[in-house]
Formats: structure tokens, C-alpha cells, sequence
């Protein structure tokens, strides 16, 4: 299963990811990308894209297009616990 999050520490707000997913992507008020849930709330935490309403595609492809590489996503086992980082690449 693969999560995502969006590091805030590093995400300039440029809103290159809601450009290319806008189903997943939004900025909140602070100028930072945060990632939009099926059930309507967003947040910055990881997010497994089974709660995402859009493609695996889209959400990879917004990652990349990330400038900073704030947007991160792992493949974790079927108990959450992280096995790799997909992006960005290590």
C-alpha cells in the first residue's frame, strides 16, 4: 500500500501538485500544500491513497512535480510500518 504526506518544513507553496491533481491537492491558509481526503477534511500527514479520491498516477505525478521534493510517499506493509520511500527517490 502506498501513503503520502507533505513536508511543510520544506514546501514553498508554489501549487505545482494542486496544478497537476487538483482532486488531491490544495493549499491551506498558510500558503502549504496539503492533501484532500475522500471524507472532505485535508491534512499534511501521511495519507494512504486508498483515502484520496484520484489515480496513482495523478498523485505520483504531482509529487514529481513538486520543485522541492516536499511531497514524499512510501509503500508500507498491511500494519503501516514503512518498507520504502517511492519519492522521492533516495
Amino acid at each position: 500500500m502506498l501513503k503520502v504526506k507533505v513536508d511543510h518544513s520544506l514546501c514553498i507553496g508554489t501549487a505545482a501538485c494542486a496544478a497537476v491533481a487538483p482532486n488531491v491537492f490544495d493549499l491551506n491558509d498558510e500558503g502549504k500544500s496539503v492533501i484532500k481526503k475522500k471524507d472532505g477534511t485535508s491534512t499534511a500527514d501521511f495519507t494512504a491513497f486508498s483515502e484520496i479520491h484520484d489515480t496513482q498516477e495523478n498523485i505520483q505525478n504531482a509529487a514529481k512535480s513538486c520543485p522541492v521534493d516536499s511531497i514524499v510517499i512510501v509503500e508500507v506493509d498491511e500494519k503501516g510500518n514503512e518498507l520504502r520511500q517511492v519519492w522521492p527517490t533516495k
